[in-house]
């Protein structure tokens, strides 16, 4: 089973690609962050006539996330973190598809740091944290992926100096990104990839031509999907097609029949 994250960055402009990617790769199941369209505006037909489920989350010119299940239909489980009843950012959805829990996010960028909107991004990681702790206390199997705006460490940027103020790579944001983890997930792409691997490009200064990126798309595994990691990656290549997303599709595959299958608790 492989489940893909892909920063579309406006699926508006990027459907021709991302079609082409579902053609030519077939997760069975890919997240898809920063839509940057509204609920009624988000091209169901076309996911439909390629082969996918969906369920979505929009948003007018901002954010947005969904999940694509080839062949079915995601069965959602709820939308947004609980812990703020006045955050109207659409940047979280989960789903189960064939028994597996999926978490797809879209963690805020959080700069300019300090100030506002690195504390909403400091809030919001709090918040996933609660949640991330529900979802292993289900014992179901959860795949927690997407852009999670964070650079876990120097080995994960091009040039890390020039990062040290950054929301992305600050220590705050990368000390709740590890408690996050020390929960007990597993950084997938890390764990089959001990060499520099990237997820993103800018795009100025020839970056994705001089591999001048970053790992900020993750996808973590709950306990239970450790044992059924085979592979990990990310298709480099698809930052090179014409009108590209500045972020590149990211995967694992799973051994299915290594899943201990439990019915997952509700939001």
């Amino acid at each position: 089973m492989r489940i893909a994250t892909f920063n579309i960055n406006g699926i508006g402009a990027r459907l021709p690609a991302l079609l082409q990617w579902l053609a030519e790769k077939q997760p069975d199941v890919a997240c898809l962050q920063e839509l940057k369209a509204p609920q009624e505006k988000f091209p169901e037909a076309a996911i439909n006539d390629a082969g996918y489920g969906v369920i979505w989350h929009g948003q007018k010119s901002w954010n947005g996330v969904a999940i694509l299940a080839k062949g079915t239909q995601p069965q959602e489980i709820g939308r947004g973190l609980a812990g703020d009843p006045d955050d109207l950012q659409s940047r979280y959805i989960e789903a189960v598809v064939d028994d597996i829990v999926i978490a797809g996010l879209y963690l805020p960028n959080g700069n300019p740091a300090p100030g506002p909107k690195f504390d909403y991004k400091l809030k919001w990681m709090e918040r996933l944290i609660l949640r991330g702790e529900q979802l292993l206390g289900t014992g179901a199997p959860v795949v927690m992926c997407g852009d999670f705006n964070v650079i876990p460490t120097e080995f994960d940027v091009y040039k890390p100096e020039r990062w040290t103020e950054d929301a992305l790579f600050r220590p705050e944001t990368r000390e709740a990104f590890f408690r996050l983890l020390d929960q007990g997930w597993t950084d997938a792409l890390r764990t089959l990839h001990p060499e520099k691997i990237y997820t993103f490009w800018d795009y100025f200064r020839n970056a994705y031509g001089r591999d001048a990126g970053l790992r900020i798309d993750h996808l973590l595994l709950s306990p239970s999907l450790k044992g059924a990691l085979t592979a990990a990656g990310v298709d480099r290549d698809v930052r090179g097609w014409e009108k590209p997303s500045d972020h590149a599709p990211t995967w694992v595959e799973l051994d299915v029949a290594k899943v201990k299958k439990l019915k997952p608790a509700k939001a």
